[in-house]
């Protein structure tokens, strides 16, 4: 019998690859997941910004308990040793005269900036350690700044204020978020001011560049 040959067909091949709706679900998918990731870093930096922010709110707090406790100022309390117990530090100027001497950053147990901390923690009105030099006793924000106080004014171009807090190592973003909050919105006015100052003096810096460090003061 003769042999039957089958026509060989060039039949076309199926081409790989990913289809227009397929493609179109992966980029919603990527798109729902760096939303989700902007998000996630946008509530991060307003709960940081609400915790510099507290630190602002929370000094004024400790000063009026502790004038309310025991009649004098934090830090400038001439009898300390005997409200506070043989522990607490005395500073080594004249105490009593409603003045916290000593730059908000010092780190000499003879300031009355540096003894204002352990004060404050010995009578109860604030957390963290009491011992002078110890590692922990310095206090620090949210971002890993140093947290202070001090009776002159840090920037000659700030309004007046008994006291000034000053706190470090703060974006130029996160500063003009605190000022929105806490004063005027203007980090070159008012009761708030940023400088790059690591000690400020002079006039705070205008405006403020977003991935910058400053120190922001405000009066009390």
């Amino acid at each position: 019998p003769e042999s039957t040959i089958m026509p060989q067909l060039n039949l076309p091949r199926r081409q790989s690859g990913f289809t227009l709706i397929e493609i179109a679900i992966v980029l919603v998918i990527i798109g729902l997941l760096l939303g989700g990731i902007l998000k996630g870093q946008e509530l991060i930096n307003s709960a940081r910004v609400k915790n510099l922010s507290t630190d602002f709110r929370n000094v004024p707090v400790f000063i009026y308990g502790y004038q309310d406790k025991f009649r004098a100022l934090p830090g400038d309390d001439p009898a300390a040793v005997a409200h506070l117990g043989a522990t607490a530090g005395q500073a080594a100027v004249s105490q009593g005269n409603g003045v916290i001497d000593g730059a908000w950053n010092s780190t000499a147990a003879a300031d009355e900036s540096y003894l204002f901390w352990q004060h404050v923690r010995l009578a109860g009105l604030a957390p963290g350690s009491t011992t002078l030099g110890a590692t922990d006793y310095v206090p620090l924000n949210a971002v890993g700044g140093r947290v202070g106080i001090q009776s002159a004014k840090p920037f000659t171009t700030m309004s007046s204020g008994t006291w000034f807090i000053c706190s470090a190592g703060i974006t130029g973003k996160f500063a003009k978020q605190l000022d929105a909050q806490l004063d005027d919105g203007d980090t070159n006015t008012g009761s708030m001011q940023a400088g790059t100052f690591a000690s400020p003096a002079g006039a705070a810096t205008d405006p403020l560049d977003d991935a910058t460090q400053y120190t922001v003061c405000m009066g009390v």
